[in-house]
């Protein structure tokens, strides 16, 4: 029996949550350590699996089948294609860098109440995260994956109420009580999103007779398995209704901004450069291979959707007063280009969609990452709060700027090849979206380049005259992140090669084909 790789991969930062949190409560150092550790061992596996993914082999590889709970046709299997890998890598990536972003975010406060803060369960609901998402990438039963996607909220839930942001947290109770707001929004958004999903998970049970992916999937294309247009219509809605919370998607969008405000910066680039990647990779995976017809029934609705959050969230994110809620409305029009470039239903535009997941949670993370660093130091989210932050802190503020450039998709930087990828796909079926879409790109523009000139430039405010630059472990949390957009910027074939020919399945499950070019065109 050859060697578990798979299940290694989401096992291992699981047993290490469970160890870390047991670590004695005067050992906080080596509960960070041992965090740490696991994490770039997790992140080793997930380089094998990188490695031994062959892009033109099988469609699902590494695969893993054992029974579980046979009366009811459910099955632990695992298997994961070129989009699974892609996402599982830059999670596994990820996590270390957020775990040493938020090195003493968990640390005891000194307060008036002397509040304690658990620093081994800061780190060891990380871990949990991770292998929770991480399986989630891997299951191929339907079943085996709602577990995961609803059991992920759990960790989220206590990482945004109980780990808030420490510039708001000495002994504040109206603090506290916004923090618990965005944790309660948080979960029960997603537990509505997922219920509704458990409901359309039993009814392709009743349909299917299993649970299986790879079954339900083959059934349907070799015609043994026939459902009527209106149950798959109403399967595939109660299951894009849960990924589409998730994502978030207009108008299901709203606990985002609350939630990522309330958060620490690490906490809130791992609800939107991980967890919220489970969501648009599900709709990939699972929507359009189980639904297609469904799902091509949807696509103008869906369409329409993804415009408005394009737009929308670029709009609010030019008027937000936070960094963090700017962040927040700037990643919501992100995913709406992610959710355009899937249902355009065109290789270019699905290629671009994959490749934007990982290239929005790198670019993402370093901006999110560094305006945390910059919100510890001076203690405000504000943006009104700073100024003249280049002239005393020039490599922060250089960092900072490569991390907006890289949100609003500039050239040479990693967003920039997929977001131009969403762009001519979608253009390529249904211009008009196409076009209005690209206004998403200027809108993106202004609420960075303004972000950076109220914050970074100008006159040094007082409050920030003695601000110290980057720290070691600052600069080697951001530094790799910045080397990756530069990088896949210039080159995005490696992440590319691997995704094109789960993409082209996809398209072929919902008998899709790339739209020929006109005539008058190709003149």
């Amino acid at each position: 029996m050859s060697f578990p790789l798979l299940t290694a991969t989401a096992a291992l930062p699981a047993l290490g949550a469970v160890a870390t949190a047991a670590v004695p409560a005067a050992r906080r150092t080596a509960a960070k350590w041992l965090a740490l550790f696991v994490s770039l061992a997790t992140l080793a596996l997930g380089i094998v699996v990188l490695v031994r993914f062959d892009p033109g082999g099988d469609r699902y590889q590494l695969t893993e089948s054992h029974a579980w709970i046979a009366d009811f046709g459910v099955r632990y299997e695992l298997g994961v294609d070129g989009i699974a890998v892609a996402l599982l890598a830059l999670t596994a990536l990820l996590i270390p860098f957020v775990i040493l972003a938020g090195w003493h975010d968990a640390d005891p406060l000194e307060t008036g109440n002397k509040r304690w803060r658990p620093t081994q369960g800061f780190f060891a609901l990380i871990l949990a995260v991770e292998a929770m998402v991480i399986i989630s990438f891997e299951a191929t039963d339907v079943f085996l994956f709602y577990i995961f996607f609803e059991a992920m909220l759990i960790p989220m839930y206590f990482l945004i109420g109980g780990f808030g942001d420490r510039a708001h947290e000495h002994g504040d109770e109206a603090a506290a009580t916004q923090r618990s707001y965005a944790a309660v929004k948080f979960l029960l958004y997603n537990l509505v999103g997922g219920l509704i999903m458990l409901a359309a998970v039993i009814g392709l049970y009743v349909v299917a007779g299993n649970f299986s992916l790879a079954e339900i999937a083959q059934a349907r294309a070799n015609g043994s398995l026939h459902m009527a247009t209106n149950t798959e219509r109403w399967l595939f809605l109660g299951f894009f209704f849960a990924f589409a919370v998730k994502a978030p998607l207009w108008p299901l969008h709203t606990w985002l901004p609350n939630a990522m405000q309330e958060s620490t910066a690490p906490v809130a680039v791992l609800i939107t450069a991980v967890v919220d990647k489970v969501g648009t990779f599900a709709m990939l995976r699972f929507c359009l291979q189980l639904f297609p017809e469904a799902s091509k029934w949807a696509t103008p609705v869906i369409l329409v959707l993804a415009l408005i959050s394009i737009i929308y969230g670029a709009l609010l994110a030019v008027g937000q007063r936070d960094i963090k809620r700017l962040v927040a409305y700037a990643s919501i029009s992100h995913f709406g280009f992610i959710i355009l470039g899937i249902f355009a239903m065109t290789s270019q535009g699905q290629s671009g969609a994959t490749l934007y997941m990982v290239n929005h949670g790198i670019s993402t993370a370093a901006l999110m990452l560094v305006a945390g660093f910059l919100i510890s130091r001076r203690g405000s989210r504000l943006i009104a709060d700073y100024g003249g932050v280049q002239k005393v802190a020039p490599v922060l503020a250089g960092t900072f700027l490569i991390g907006g450039l890289a949100t609003l998709s500039l050239p040479g930087l990693a967003p920039f090849v997929s977001e131009f990828l969403v762009l001519v796909g979608t253009f390529s079926r249904y211009p008009a979206v196409g076009i209005i879409a690209t206004f998403g790109i200027v809108l993106a523009a202004l609420y960075t380049l303004v972000l950076y000139q109220r914050t970074m430039t100008g006159p040094v405010k007082p409050e920030v005259a003695a601000m110290p630059d980057l720290r070691p472990r600052e600069l080697l949390v951001v530094a790799p992140l910045i080397v990756l957009l530069i990088f896949l910027g210039v080159y995005p074939k490696p992440v590319t090669d691997i995704v094109n020919p789960s993409v082209k399945q996809t398209l072929s499950d919902v008998h899709k084909k790339d739209p020929k070019p006109s005539v008058e065109a190709a003149k």
